[in-house]
């Protein structure tokens, strides 16, 4: 594959609450991934474009603006392997489970390529599937820093395929732990809603039924407490910042979620939420495998404290 092959085009047309922005600034908030060092030197080597000419980035967008931009092949980076603290559940020839604490990023990015669960993989395989490049090797999912808990990592090709394949048709098993603001009243519901990126605040995800995609999230009452409710969560969907955006929608944010939730009351760094379960086939056997992962520390301390309220 030559260079040329591997360019990505992303495409938008602007929306009236975007009108009047600087163009540089609305790419800057649309994919979190791209630095904004990375955006000048695109916009200045022509590779943007609004309605087909090449712009600065000080243009003001209008609305219904056709806004292209090109992104070349990412850059090699020396992603290094790191000996860090690795919580392995399960690990064959062909995948890897692992609980991932809160507060570790899963993957590096520009600008910061160290400290994340790849480089402490990287240490502990050094077999990881190439299908995603050097800074994801063999992810085929994430879970967000903030939140703990359960991740399949392919360590080959075949078993990077199926793995993808099974989140793609919805056959993975993923269930959740989750403190939240609020006392549900109802023992279970199911919320489908679908998510897309906020015309208020393009860092962060909502429910909008415009330029979003499907999102359907089922959730079971654990247990209440004076102020609060556990809820268990099942995803059919895997969209970004899901259950937060979900349960903020229906009127119970999570506690301690620094985006989407109220003043955190509780000594907890991040969002109480916990992916406990997780359930695949195994790539070449067939066999189903389901893992669970107990609660961390401070999720327990808090429920604890709860119960004596």
């Amino acid at each position: 594959m030559n260079n040329e092959e591997r360019y990505e085009r992303h495409d938008w047309t602007i929306e009236p609450e975007d009108a009047g922005e600087r163009v540089d600034k609305f790419l800057a908030t649309v994919q979190e991934d791209w630095s904004r060092s990375q955006l000048q030197g695109w916009i200045k080597d022509g590779l943007l474009t609004v309605n087909g000419k090449p712009v600065k980035g000080n243009y003001r967008l209008q609305e219904d603006d056709e806004v292209a931009l090109t992104v070349p092949p990412a850059r090699e980076v020396d992603i290094k392997p790191e000996n860090l603290p690795l919580d392995v559940v399960y690990e064959d020839s062909d995948v890897i489970v692992v609980n991932k604490p809160r507060g570790l990023v899963v993957h590096p990015a520009p600008g910061h390529y160290s400290g994340t669960l790849v480089n402490a993989l990287l240490y502990h395989c050094r077999d990881l599937s190439g299908i995603n490049g050097v800074l994801r090797p063999g992810i085929v999912h994430r879970i967000d820093k903030d939140t703990s808990g359960l991740l399949m990592v392919a360590k080959n090709d075949k078993a990077h395929e199926s793995l993808a394949r099974q989140l793609k048709d919805h056959t993975v098993t993923r269930r959740y732990v989750a403190l939240v603001h609020g006392v549900i009243p109802h023992e279970k519901g199911t919320i489908d809603a679908p998510i897309g990126r906020d015309p208020k605040n393009r860092q962060q995800m909502a429910v909008v039924f415009e330029h979003s995609k499907p999102a359907v999230s089922h959730f079971v009452v654990l247990e209440r407490f004076k102020n609060y409710t556990l809820v268990e969560l099942k995803l059919e969907t895997g969209r970004t910042h899901q259950i937060r955006v979900h349960m903020k929608y229906i009127g119970y944010p999570l506690v301690g979620d620094p985006k989407y939730g109220p003043k955190n009351p509780f000594a907890i760094e991040g969002q109480a939420l916990h992916a406990k379960t997780l359930g695949f086939t195994h790539p070449t056997t067939g066999e189903y495998l389901e893992f669970h992962a107990p609660l961390p520390a401070d999720m327990e301390q808090m429920i604890t404290m709860l119960k004596l309220e």
